[in-house]
């Protein structure tokens, strides 16, 4: 039975101020994943040139900022469901400002990590986690309208930053370009945090309350039984394997004989992909419950990502595939964004999902080097793309394994 929410907070005021808050992350989103994750890519072969550090170490800082975010990500969620998101984006946007202007100063290899672990920290308040959290307690029932949007504006990223920093790289160092970086994202972000993020916060009461379960007794009971553990295996292996499968995918079009360039296109139009994916999900929410979307879209990754291992072309073929890759990748984005609240209620969203997405956001940071040595010890990256299917299929298995989620029919309402 739906919980009624309170008269106040359905009046188109309050409307009003959610979509405001809707539109200021589609923009924060955008600038805090192209600044701190997509900028790097780019600049990285002219750090290794300006400093002398090698590949590896200067990889290995953005790397360790990956994996610190997603530790942070866990008391991250526990702070806002008890101040809400406007203070902790808001802080989260100042710290990765000078976070992001150290990296450009840092004098030394020492300095250089411990910004990017200071990166990484602030990126816990303004990745995806803590915008989902808002929104979810925001929309209510309404959430996948307002999460997809979200997904759709930020997809846009790589499309806007990856160009725009190597546009910067010709024109000045990449220090100079990281202390431009800063200044965006600290122009951009601080005052849309702190001006828009204002409907009311009470997870514990959502304000579009709607039929999900409420998450049963202490949190402790619902990290340690078996649907959460067997859905969150599940979405980590998924997320290795599609990590790990985007970030060698160049090395794999070109062993099929594409050119750099076209590898290159290739990968940028799976970013088309992922939007695409995004726009279907509603309709796939629709028809399939929360254990039934888990379960299609990481078989559906682990399909396509045994498809590129096995294709040997033609070029329009191989293209087609990444593309399609990159709509599984879209669509696993939400999945993976709905699947706490549609188990366990969106009052406590903030706290379980924080936990749910840490170890997803840990093996993104992992699987590239691991994905590369796994190509080195298999002798290809066909045998690569082979094995991280496998390792995909299994976590449709465990997913498959999960009870479907109680007093609902399983389906999200869009």
């Amino acid at each position: 039975m739906a919980i009624a929410a309170p008269a106040a907070e359905n009046t188109p005021q309050q409307g009003g101020s959610r979509r405001q808050a809707l539109a200021a992350l589609c923009v924060t989103e955008i600038v805090s994943y192209g600044v701190i994750y997509y900028a790097f890519p780019v600049l990285a072969g002219q750090i290794t040139a300006g400093t002398g550090w090698s590949p590896t170490g200067v990889t290995a800082a953005y790397s360790a900022g990956n994996l610190a975010g997603a530790l942070a990500g866990i008391p991250a969620g526990r702070l806002l469901h008890r101040h809400g998101p406007r203070l902790v984006m808001t802080a989260a946007s100042v710290t990765g400002m000078l976070a992001v202007a150290a990296i450009g100063a840092a004098p030394s290899y020492g300095w250089f990590l411990v910004a990017w672990l200071a990166a990484g920290i602030a990126s816990a308040g303004l990745y995806y986690p803590p915008a989902f959290a808002a929104l979810t307690a925001w929309y209510g029932p309404r959430r996948v309208q307002a999460l997809t949007t979200l997904t759709l504006a930020a997809g846009f990223a790589s499309t806007i930053f990856a160009p725009l920093a190597s546009a910067l790289d010709t024109r000045m160092s990449w220090r100079a370009v990281y202390f431009t970086l800063a200044a965006v994202l600290g122009l951009v972000t601080i005052p849309a945090h702190a001006l828009a993020l204002r409907p009311p916060w009470n997870p514990g009461h959502p304000c579009t309350a709607d039929s999900t379960a409420r998450a049963p007794g202490p949190d402790a009971s619902v990290l340690t039984s078996r649907p959460f553990l067997l859905l969150v295996t599940a979405a980590t292996l998924c997320a290795f394997a599609q990590y790990a499968a985007l970030v060698n995918l160049v090395p794999l079009l070109e062993g099929r004989g594409l050119s750099a360039g076209l590898a290159a296109w290739a990968l940028g139009l799976g970013g088309a992909g992922q939007v695409a994916g995004r726009l279907c999900y509603r309709a796939l929410a629709a028809r399939l419950g929360t254990r039934a979307r888990m379960v299609a879209i990481i078989g559906a990754g682990a399909g396509v990502t045994l498809l590129l291992g096995l294709l040997p072309g033609p070029a329009v073929l191989l293209v087609a595939a990444s593309m399609l890759a990159g709509a599984v990748r879209g669509v696993f984005t939400l999945t993976e964004a709905t699947v706490v609240s549609d188990y366990w209620g969106p009052h406590r969203y903030a706290v379980l999902n924080g936990v749910f997405n840490a170890p997803l956001i840990a093996a993104g940071a992992v699987a590239p080097s691991i994905g590369v040595a796994i190509a080195t010890a298999a002798g290809s990256y066909p045998a690569l793309f082979a094995i991280l299917a496998a390792t995909a299929a299994a976590g449709a298995a465990l997913a498959a394994a999960a009870p479907s989620p109680p007093r609902q029919d399983t389906r999200t309402r869009p």
